[in-house]
């Protein structure tokens, strides 16, 4: 049994052993739930009290770590009852929460996407698994639902064995062979007793150290990229793009052909894990072998203990219009230049340099043709379907205030360009129905003039659906696009 804390004058119990909760919303989403029910009270007005104690606790001990999930965690009293409010921001992943009693990882945290994983598995096959869930180095959820398709942990799994492979350092072994010529420490009393009586005078028995790779590492890579593959291949019902990351296991498997599969002991483990001077693909490398030698799984994969993890939702959104306007850039001739990768970096100079604030403009893309620039801010808001759904009257005053901010933001990227004229993109996520009735009415992309004295600016709104069998994506950008250049 939990042992009993206070706090003031009412003792606090643990909640239940096995209820072990664990909360689920979705990304961009609030809920509002019962701290009665949260914490194993009953509903009754005499036990408000102890649960806006465990409230102000449950919140005290967990806004820091809700605060860097981007998740905002708010209490109120209704008159009756104690409610603990939740509103999500643009990260999915999942984290253990602190009892307010315990202080124990006995509560999670599940946030998915609000575009669904099947959505999302093909646009991370698309864009080449750039973006993945990344663990967190925190205590591993108790319990937890299964949300997560099998396939997340898999993609993460192989992006670190690629990488470990490509930064694995090389170790000297001490090896022995004959040899034409004397090297290291020669064994003469074998060689004058085996070697010359038959002939053999170039044949030196040598002991010396050779550059080679790890050779158990390598079979534990082996070991690690075999079981993946193997789970891999019952997933193929969550679509084609399974496919990709099957061709990348065989990719990997083809590397280390003639590597015996060798799943690698503890003590091994934790020799890999404490090497000096180790670069940061070594280290996730190894966390992932040692996953799957435990058959961890990511929380939301496993009703048992689940690993945290994250994905900044924002981030995987501007990953895929990126994508999409390279793709349109190969083919209309444009050039394309990536924030991403700070090719588009503009340093602000400020004078004295001292003093100033923001050091930089970085547009997330600009593409550029002879006499026009598009430059393009991918948002992962909900503004592109609010506007669709109740217009900009009638929509709330801190949307109106954020869209304001986004427009702002595009225009003054604006003076970037060198060139005659410059399309400034705001790009927002949708879903696919909303896009094909968009694609229906021609109003995919909406544009607006600003009046200039120096040169035409345009400002466009677009939307890109997290689905991949949306249709053409680029079909209506790419008409608007060789209406300007026909110009």
């Amino acid at each position: 049994m939990a042992p009993r804390k206070s706090i003031g004058r009412a003792p606090l119990n643990a909640p239940p052993r096995e209820r072990n909760p664990c909360l689920e919303l979705a990304d961009q989403s609030s809920a509002d739930l019962s701290a009665a029910a949260l914490f194993g009270l009953s509903p009754r007005v005499d036990d408000a009290p102890t649960a806006a104690r465990l409230a102000d606790q449950f919140l005290r001990l967990n806004e820091p770590l809700l605060r860097n999930f981007d998740v905002r965690l708010t209490t109120r009293f209704d008159g009756s009852q104690v409610h603990l409010g939740l509103t999500t921001g643009n990260q999915v992943g999942a984290i253990p929460l602190l009892s307010p009693t315990t202080a124990r990882p006995d509560y999670g945290l599940i946030v998915q996407p609000r575009f669904p994983w099947a959505g999302i598995g093909p646009l991370l096959a698309r864009m080449g698994w750039r973006i993945a869930p990344r663990p967190l180095r925190l205590p591993l959820l108790r319990r937890s639902e299964r949300r997560v398709p099998a396939w997340v942990i898999s993609s993460m799994v192989l992006v670190r064995m690629q990488a470990l492979l490509q930064t694995l350092s090389r170790r000297f072994e001490t090896t022995q062979a004959d040899l034409s010529a004397p090297r290291g420490q020669v064994d003469w009393a074998a060689y004058a007793r085996s070697r010359i009586p038959v002939g053999r005078l170039t044949a030196v028995p040598c002991t010396f150290p050779e550059l080679r790779d790890d050779r158990n590492l390598l079979s534990a890579i082996r070991y690690t990229v075999e079981r993946h593959h193997r789970a891999l291949e019952g997933q193929r019902v969550h679509g084609g793009f399974v496919g990709s990351l099957l061709a990348l296991a065989q990719e990997l498997l083809s590397a280390l052909r003639g590597v015996p599969a060798i799943a690698p002991t503890p003590p091994q483990l934790q020799i890999w894990s404490h090497r000096p001077l180790n670069p940061g693909p070594f280290r996730e490398g190894i966390q992932a072998i040692d996953w799957t030698v435990e058959d961890r799984g990511l929380a939301g994969l496993s009703e048992l203990e689940g690993i945290p993890w994250v994905m900044p939702m924002d981030l995987f959104f501007e990953a895929w219009v990126e994508t999409q306007f390279a793709a349109l850039a190969r083919r209309t001739g444009g050039v394309i230049r990536s924030g991403r990768k700070n090719e588009t970096a503009a340093a602000l100079h400020w004078q004295p340099g001292s003093l100033g604030s923001q050091r930089s403009l970085v547009p997330d893309m600009m593409i550029e043709w002879p006499g026009l620039t598009v430059i393009v801010d991918a948002k992962y808001k909900r503004h592109f379907e609010e506007l669709q759904e109740v217009g900009w009257r009638h929509s709330a005053t801190g949307f109106q205030e954020g869209h304001r901010h986004d427009l702002l933001q595009v225009l003054a990227y604006a003076n970037l360009a060198r060139t005659e004229r410059v399309v400034t993109c705001l790009a927002y996520p949708c879903g696919r129905p909303l896009w094909e009735d968009l694609d229906r009415r021609g109003r995919v992309v909406q544009t607006a003039e600003i009046p200039s004295a120096s040169r035409p600016l345009s400002v466009w709104l677009t939307a890109m659906p997290m689905v991949e069998e949306a249709g053409d994506l680029l079909a209506p950008l790419e008409q608007r696009l060789a209406d300007l250049l026909a110009h």
